[in-house]
């Protein structure tokens, strides 16, 4: 979304497709989870009178419609990229199935989730969750507005503080709200940390991934 109020900046889908790209050079295999709040947000729909279940659905969709953007700004720089839905829509990319894309990490493209865990009532967190434990993920990253966890909103609190390290007992009893309990409670039984830092800053993916960036670490 960029400055704009909603819909797609495609100078910021650049950017990220830079950062995805410079970290897929280390050889790392990468899956994404794109949300779709900056286009459409079932919940806000919701509560303003549509079914739930429906707006979910159209909440889905908004993810599809990220995912192909993302898509078109890594093949702009060269990445072979697969989207791959869980809502099928084959006409214009893949249905989830999870060896097929556990073959196309294999073969160094990256893979693209969208359309949430294809279910209503779960939100994308969940879905990336779900898929980082079914892809047999090394760690799951969560890209935020902030650099980490803080102990309160740091956009209304000044002297918040970031955590560098929490557990995931400490997120669902503190109730921080990062990730929903579920996807917490999903990276937990699995073992899988969760790293949380700021999409918002330049290089910042790269330099976590690299050990030296600002984030906050969820592990048991």
């Amino acid at each position: 979304m960029g400055a704009q109020s909603f819909g797609i900046d495609v100078s910021v889908t650049a950017r990220i497709a830079e950062e995805i790209a410079s970290v897929h050079a280390k050889g790392l295999e990468i899956g994404l989870v794109i949300g779709g709040g900056n286009i459409f947000r079932g919940l806000a729909a919701s509560e303003a009178g549509i079914e739930r279940t429906t707006a979910d659905y159209m909440g889905m969709l908004a993810t599809v419609m990220n995912a192909l953007a993302m898509q078109s700004a890594l093949e702009r720089i060269g990445l072979d990229t697969r989207v791959m839905s869980a809502i099928p829509m084959t006409t214009v990319c893949e249905p989830y199935i999870r060896r097929r894309a556990s073959r196309h990490m294999e073969r160094g493209r990256i893979v693209i989730f969208a359309a949430g865990t294809g279910n209503p009532f779960f939100t994308t967190d969940t879905a990336a969750a779900l898929r980082a434990a079914e892809m047999g993920c090394d760690a799951l990253l969560k890209g935020t507005k902030v650099d980490g966890v803080y102990e309160k909103d740091p956009a209304k609190h000044d002297d918040a503080v970031r955590y560098d390290t929490l557990s995931y007992m400490d997120v669902i009893t503190k109730d921080l709200q990062v990730m929903d309990t579920s996807a917490v409670t999903l990276m937990r039984d699995n073992s899988i940390p969760i790293i949380v830092f700021s999409i918002a800053e330049k290089r910042r993916f790269e330099d976590v991934m690299s050990g030296k960036g600002i984030c906050t670490i969820i592990t048991s």
